[in-house]
C-alpha cells in the first residue's frame, strides 16, 4: 500500500446499486476518515441504466444510500466519493481515456456472474455471440461491449500512454474472481493474437481475488420517497440495501490500494474460504428460495423465506449437505447460515425473485454442482442439495409454458436448448445430460436418480401448497 500524496483515481465499471451500496460506501467511509487520496470514477460499457447515469452526473455523483435491517431499522447516509460520473457514449472513449490516466491505480468492475462467459472447466466461449462481437471489435480498433473488450482496450490505451501498473478488481459473485475473470481476460487477448498486449498485461497488472456481500435489490420508486421524507432530499440516483455489508480482499495490489481496512474490510492471504461458504450458503440459497417462490406465486425473496416449507429447503441444503464438505472453516458456518436466513427474511427489503432467480445455467455449475461433485466423492447423499436443482427444473417449465409472472432473463442459456429440454420426454434426464449445468456429471445415474426424487418432492409440494 503506498503512502504517496498524490491524488489517486479507483475506476469502476458498472455503477449499478451494488456497487454503489457497497464498493463506493467503503471509499466513502474512509474519506470520512480525512484520508482522501484516493476518489472513484465510474461509468458502464453498455447504454443501460441511462436514467440513474443521468441523475449521478446531475447530482455530481453524490446520492443516499438507505439500509434497513432486519428489526426495521432505517439508516441514511449521502456517498461523496464518487468524483467523477462518465456518461456512457459509444466507443466509450472518456472511460478509455479515464483508465489509461496515469492516476488510475485500480480498474474494478461488477457486470454479473453470467458476464465471464466462462464455463466450468474456466474456458471462455469464444462462439457466445457476445464475444464474438467484441472480438471482432476489437480487431477493428473500437471497444467492446464485454467486460473483457472492455478491458483490452483500455489496457492497451494504458500501455501506449505509459499508464503505468493498474489492479484489476473483480467484485463479481464469481468463485476465485480474480484469478476466473483473468483467465478469461489472457484467454480474450490471446483470441485477439496481441501478444505485446499480453505480455504487458501480465508484467503491468494483478487481479485480486474477493468475496463481496450486501443484499442490494433494484431500488423501487418509494426509495426515493423515503429518502426525500427522511433527508429533505429529492434524490433521483437513491439505492438502498440491507444493513449487513461485508467485503474480504486478496492483499495482491500491483499499485497501491486505498486502506480499506480502517473501515472494516478484511485484508487477507487467501478469500478461498470466505467465498466458498458466501457461494455455497448465502448465493445458492438465495435462488433456492427465488425459484420455490415462483413456483408458489410469491413476488419477493422474504415471504419464501418465511414459507415454513420453503426455509426448510434452504435450511436442509446448508445444513445437510454444505456444512459437511465445507468444515473445518474460520467461519462458524451453523452461525452464518442463520444470519443469512434471517437476512432473507427481512421484509423491508423487498428483494424480488426476478432479480435473484435469473441466470440459472450460470449459477447451477457456479453455485450448485460443486456440492454434488464433493459429496459423490465422499460417497454421501445428495439428496437435499438436489432440491435446489429440481426447484429449477420446475422454474424452467413454468417459463417454456409461458408461466412465469415477469421475464425470466439468463445470459449462459441457449432459450431454444431449454425448450427442448423442457419438451422432452423425461425432462429430467434431458435436464441431467445438459453439459452447460453439470459438466463431468452429466448424465451420472446418481445425479439423475437423487434429482428425479427431488423433482417428484417439488412437484408434491406445489400441489399442496
Amino acid at each position: 500500500m503506498s503512502n504517496a500524496t498524490e491524488p489517486r483515481v479507483w475506476l469502476h465499471v458498472g455503477l449499478g446499486s451494488f456497487h454503489r451500496a457497497h464498493q463506493a460506501l467503503y471509499l466513502h467511509m474512509l474519506r470520512e476518515t480525512g484520508d482522501t487520496q484516493w476518489s472513484l470514477a465510474g461509468g458502464n460499457v453498455r447504454p443501460d441504466m441511462a436514467e440513474t447515469i443521468a441523475a449521478l452526473v446531475e447530482q455530481k455523483g453524490e446520492y443516499t444510500l438507505e439500509t434497513i435491517s432486519p428489526a426495521n431499522e432505517h439508516h441514511y447516509i449521502r456517498i461523496t466519493s464518487i468524483k467523477e460520473v462518465i456518461p456512457f457514449e459509444p466507443g466509450v472513449k472518456p472511460l478509455i481515456a479515464k483508465a489509461a490516466d496515469s492516476q488510475t491505480k485500480i480498474i474494478s468492475f461488477t457486470v454479473t456472474e453470467a458476464g465471464y462467459y466462462l464455463d466450468p472447466k474456466n474456458v471462455l466461449d469464444t462462439t457466445a455471440a457476445d464475444i464474438a462481437n467484441d472480438l471482432a471489435a476489437v480487431k477493428a480498433g473500437n471497444a467492446g461491449t464485454t467486460i473483457y473488450g472492455a478491458l483490452a482496450v483500455m489496457l492497451k490505451a494504458r500501455k501506449e500512454q505509459n499508464g503505468g501498473p493498474v489492479t484489476l478488481l473483480c467484485c463479481d459473485n464469481l468463485r476465485h474472481n480474480g484469478d476466473r475473470s483473468r483467465s478469461g481476460l489472457v484467454q480474450f487477448i490471446k483470441a485477439l493474437g496481441d501478444s505485446e498486449l499480453l505480455a504487458w498485461m501480465e508484467k503491468n497488472t494483478t487481479s485480486p481475488n474477493d468475496m463481496v456481500d450486501r443484499i442490494t435489490p433494484r431500488p423501487a420508486p418509494d426509495v426515493a420517497e423515503r429518502v426525500l421524507a427522511a433527508t429533505g432530499k429529492v434524490d433521483k440516483a437513491a439505492v438502498m440495501g440491507e444493513s449487513f455489508l461485508q467485503w474480504v480482499i486478496e492483499e495482491n495490489f500491483i499499485a497501491g490500494r486505498p486502506a480499506w481496512e480502517k473501515v472494516g474490510v478484511e485484508m487477507v492471504q487467501s478469500v478461498a474460504a470466505y467465498e466458498e461458504a458466501k457461494i455455497r450458503l448465502l448465493n445458492a440459497t438465495h435462488s433456492c428460495i427465488a425459484w420455490a417462490g415462483t413456483l408458489v406465486g410469491y413476488l419477493y425473496i422474504h415471504e419464501g423465506t418465511h414459507d415454513p416449507v420453503i426455509r426448510q429447503f434452504a435450511y436442509d441444503y446448508v445444513t445437510d449437505d454444505v456444512i459437511p464438505v465445507l468444515s473445518p472453516c474460520p467461519l462458524n458456518l451453523e452461525n452464518y447460515r442463520d444470519v443469512v436466513l434471517d437476512r432473507f427474511g427481512n421484509p423491508a427489503i423487498r428483494d424480488t425473485n426476478q432479480r435473484v432467480a435469473m441466470d440459472g445455467f450460470s449459477k447451477i455449475p457456479g453455485f450448485i454442482a460443486p456440492t454434488f461433485r464433493e459429496r459423490l466423492a465422499r460417497n454421501e447423499a445428495i439428496d437435499s442439495v438436489a432440491m435446489l436443482p429440481a426447484l429449477f427444473l420446475a422454474y424452467l417449465e413454468r417459463w417454456h409454458k409461458g408461466q412465469i409472472a415477469y421475464e425470466y432473463q439468463d445470459q449462459a442459456m441457449d432459450p431454444a436448448v431449454a425448450h427442448a429440454m423442457c419438451e422432452a420426454a423425461d425432462p429430467v434426464a434431458a435436464f441431467c445430460a445438459d453439459m452447460v449445468l453439470w459438466g463431468e456429471l452429466a448424465n451420472d445415474p446418481r445425479l439423475v436418480g437423487a434429482i428425479r426424487k427431488a423433482y417428484q418432492r417439488v412437484n408434491d409440494f406445489v400441489k399442496a401448497h
